[in-house]
């Protein structure tokens, strides 16, 4: 039987169906941000004007009916209260109304637990890079199964960073990967590069990027202002790999589709000697297709929830949530 998953943390209601380990479908409605960023209210309301489409499209690119469905998961956590609320509330629904067992997963274990499982990789350091996180991971077995943090960024995510700089220069749409098309062929200028050990910080970055944009060439700009945040991170992976002694490295998130940052860790692997891994762009953009694949693996385990214990969680840390 086949195990729906509803993701809705942020600008994406996205529904995927897993079965046997396998994604059937993976439909998904975008909010437009154009320059003015995310405004949670505005997104909810997207994300409520679309959901019954999304979820009829995802069972018919399946070939399912709602009675080939055996359990529902839903992203409790971390993000927009607004967001996630459409997504709980939708699945605390269809929990409800086909009789089948529910579970609240974790929006960053399902990015990890999608590179992994496309990436063919056991137990990888994860370097997890999105809008509202930017984390290096590894699985740990105590005091349960779980990802342990090794290090993160110590005020926003790259995503964050990278989003805020083409919002505040005007690129549209205010994205991420508008600065990384606005920055091929540009030329290096320095800019802060900020890793404390295991740790690392943008806002310094940020914050002087911004300051040249009145004076330098944006080219230029855009693309130092990637290679000086694609640097720490591949620091910041490189020192966990060593320290823990792995041969398995994966990325993943948003920012995991951009290039340019997997062809410097693929490198940085290679000089190591280390397998590198991550899924499909479509499973490193925010999808539901992970949430059911993590959703069937916690159901197959005997992981279900009341349905009146399924709540939200927007700052849901990932190393309290359990792995299977």
């Amino acid at each position: 039987m086949a195990v729906i998953g509803i993701e809705s943390s942020a600008h994406t209601f996205g529904v995927g169906i897993a079965e046997g380990g396998r994604v059937l479908a993976n439909e998904k409605e975008m909010y437009r941000i154009g320059t003015k960023g995310m405004i949670p209210d505005e997104v909810a309301d997207f994300h409520i004007g679309n959901a019954g489409g999304v979820i009829r499209r995802a069972l018919e690119k399946a070939g399912l009916g709602s009675g080939d469905i055996s359990g529902i998961g839903y992203t409790r956590g971390p993000g927009m209260g607004p967001c996630l609320q459409v997504g709980q509330l939708a699945a605390r629904f269809l929990a409800v109304r086909l009789g089948i067992r529910i579970v609240p997963v974790n929006h960053a274990v399902g990015h990890i637990e999608a590179a992994r499982s496309f990436g063919g990789l056991d137990d990888p350091v994860a370097l997890y890079v999105s809008g509202g996180n930017s984390q290096v991971l590894k699985l740990a077995e105590r005091p349960f199964r779980h990802y342990r943090v090794l290090g993160e960024t110590f005020d926003i995510g790259v995503g964050n960073m990278l989003d805020t700089f083409a919002r505040k220069t005007g690129l549209n749409p205010a994205w991420g990967s508008t600065v990384d098309m606005a920055g091929r062929g540009g030329r290096y200028i320095e800019l802060p590069y900020s890793v404390k050990g295991m740790d690392f910080s943008f806002t310094g970055l940020l914050t002087k990027a911004l300051a040249l944009s009145r004076e330098r060439g944006m080219r230029d700009l855009c693309f130092s202002l990637e290679e000086t945040a694609f640097a720490m991170l591949c620091e910041t992976a490189e020192r966990a790999l060593l320290l823990t002694n792995s041969n398995e490295l994966c990325v993943c998130g948003g920012v995991a589709q951009n290039a340019r940052l997997r062809g410097m860790l693929r490198s940085m692997a290679e000089e190591h000697g280390v397998r590198f891994g991550f899924a499909p762009d479509e499973f490193n953009a925010d999808n539901g297709g992970m949430i059911a694949l993590v959703a069937e693996r916690m159901l197959d385990a005997g992981r279900s929830v009341p349905v009146g214990r399924c709540d939200i969680e927007q700052r849901y840390r990932i190393e309290k949530a359990h792995v299977v």
